[in-house]
């Protein structure tokens, strides 16, 4: 009568367990990654708003608002994002502005990283930038449209 294996060899599931090994060595980078990103989008969301109502400004009145929440309509107030410790504006000129994000929370790296949103107007409109100088988030995080 023939016998039945009846279960794996040590070495197969020595084989099993390194195999689950370097796929969780691969796999949690990835995710540390990709969580970091979507923490990123939710700032790219709130940042959406802001160069809504400056560009709505520039575009009304024929030049960049003020650098504060007031005349801008940037809601600079932290408690909208968990992620976001500072909203600082900045005019450059009569035709430039920055909407600047101190970010914390993100779970990689200092948490004094900031995204910087440049705007440059002219008489086609506002165009934004943002991954300009002072934006300090490593590239890998950024939006694909942010990358340079």
């Amino acid at each position: 009568m023939n016998r039945v294996q009846q279960g794996f060899t040590l070495i197969e599931l020595m084989i099993v367990v390194a195999i689950i090994g370097i796929l969780a060595a691969v796999a949690l980078p990835a995710y540390q990654d990709y969580t970091v990103r979507a923490k990123l989008s939710e700032v790219v969301g709130l940042a959406a708003a802001a160069k809504t109502s400056v560009s709505e400004y520039y575009v009304t009145m024929g030049e960049m608002p003020a650098a504060t929440s007031i005349s801008s309509g940037v809601n600079t107030n932290i408690g909208q994002s968990t992620y976001v410790s500072l909203i600082a504006l900045t005019l450059g000129s009569p035709t430039e502005y920055a909407v600047s994000y101190t970010l914390q929370n993100l779970g990689a790296g200092p948490d004094t990283t900031v995204l910087t949103f440049n705007a440059v107007g002219s008489v086609n409109g506002v165009k934004w930038e943002c991954n300009g100088a002072l934006t300090t988030v490593p590239g890998k995080y950024l939006p694909a449209n942010c990358r340079k």
